[in-house]
């Protein structure tokens, strides 16, 4: 289906080894770096959430104002609409009272519907194919759910259901391969297989954040949110350099 709008280049990076070793640093430093503002700095998860709600729609209009892919600019957006989604659910957990589990279903459900309002209006919900400037809206709420969702399906099992940090980080691991395999045996189509792991990655990031952050007594390793943020987002923007230099070394104007 095309759209009355002027049509983009393509916005969104190829899901190769890169992307998702950056998706996955983005969850990590999305979980940590909200926990370092509200906590570290003090700033407390009302205003915290402001803070990082007003930073992500500043860069998502800068995002959605370009015309073409930018690395830094892309993945910006997408840290802090990690950050947002985190705090989103944090919100309802701790300032709402909503349990966890009501927060999985409630996310787990706009999810699908964006979905199925996506593929009904655009006729795909191909992640090569974010050229237009509704597919381009429709792709950064479906991403703001599924770090909402990702976060309250990630502390559910760890936390609510006492499975702790490891065996959470563990067994999305082994669901995100399995899902890979899927999609290697044809079994699933790489749509589908994109959407899922996009999802899965959240709460293993988020998993993996807490298993390094964490005091020891709540089954973490204990190194605290300062430094665990630190090394995951200085590792993250030197893959953004890598990934800036991969997409001006291509011959294409996709990302």
């Amino acid at each position: 289906m095309t759209d009355n709008l002027t049509d983009l280049k393509t916005k969104v990076p190829q899901a190769t080894l890169l992307f998702w070793a950056l998706k996955m640093m983005s969850t990590t430093v999305g979980e940590t770096g909200a926990d370092w503002i509200n906590f570290g700095l003090g700033f407390g998860l009302v205003h915290t959430s402001i803070i990082a709600a007003g930073l992500f729609v500043v860069a998502l209009i800068f995002q959605l104002k370009s015309p073409r892919y930018i690395p830094w600019l892309y993945w910006l957006t997408v840290l802090l609409v990690s950050i947002t989604g985190t705090l989103i659910t944090d919100y309802l957990t701790d300032q709402m009272q909503v349990p966890l589990l009501y927060s999985v279903a409630m996310f787990g459900s706009a999810l699908v519907m964006v979905l199925m309002f996506w593929h009904r209006s655009e006729g795909t919900l191909e992640f090569a194919a974010i050229n237009t400037t509704s597919r381009e809206l429709y792709y950064w709420l479906a991403i703001m759910i599924t770090f909402a969702f990702g976060t309250a399906l990630g502390d559910a099992l760890a936390e609510r259901l006492g499975l702790g940090y490891l065996s959470t980080t563990m067994l999305f691991a082994v669901l995100i391969a399995i899902t890979g395999f899927l999609w290697r045996i044809r079994a699933i189509s790489a749509v589908a297989c994109f959407w899922c792991v996009y999802v899965l990655t959240r709460p293993l990031g988020a998993a993996l954040a807490d298993l390094f952050s964490q005091p020891i007594k709540q089954g973490g390793l204990g190194y605290g949110t300062t430094p665990v943020n630190l090394i995951f987002l200085i590792a993250m923007v030197a893959l953004i350099v890598v990934s800036g230099v991969f997409s001006r070394s291509s011959p294409q104007d996709q990302p």
